[in-house]
């Protein structure tokens, strides 16, 4: 058995793909499905293409908006190791995303996408030493 993917639905592709840019993650593949009426988009970290983020997005009705999604009780987060906590952070924090839970230890921060999905950043190897402005920031909603 292996794994292949997580997926997770989107209500604007756009949007959600910018926020995973700026997370790191790049495309891998996209399809559109006309009949279907929906687009699937595959996401990974450059290095780590087998870890895969499937985002599905369901187009409107033609006479309608987009399904809007809460995330379900049964899925937490998506989990990332990084090279830098604090670079990591602050290239989010530029791109508009708010640091829910800043990495205060050096080691673990928590972000949200546009569609509300939790995102967990962890230090890859040892925790980096506490440093401000991340030590005495304080958590920002659910994360």
């Amino acid at each position: 058995m292996k794994y292949l993917h997580t997926m997770i639905r989107v209500s604007d592709i756009d949007e959600t793909r910018a926020f995973f840019d700026l997370l790191g993650l790049r495309e891998l593949k996209r399809y559109d499905s006309e009949q279907g009426r929906f687009t699937l988009v595959f996401l990974a970290a450059p290095g780590d293409e087998d870890a895969q983020v499937e985002l599905t997005y369901n187009w409107p009705p033609e006479d309608g908006e987009a399904e809007q999604y809460d995330g379900g009780r049964n899925f937490g987060h998506l989990a990332y190791a990084v090279d830098d906590i604090y670079e990591s952070c602050q290239r989010l924090m530029d791109g508009g995303v708010t640091i829910n839970r800043p990495p205060r230890d050096g080691r673990m921060a928590f972000v949200r996408s546009p569609d509300d999905i939790s995102i967990e950043l962890l230090q890859k190897g040892e925790a980096k030493a506490p440093a401000e402005p991340w030590a005495s920031m304080e958590n920002v909603g659910e994360w």
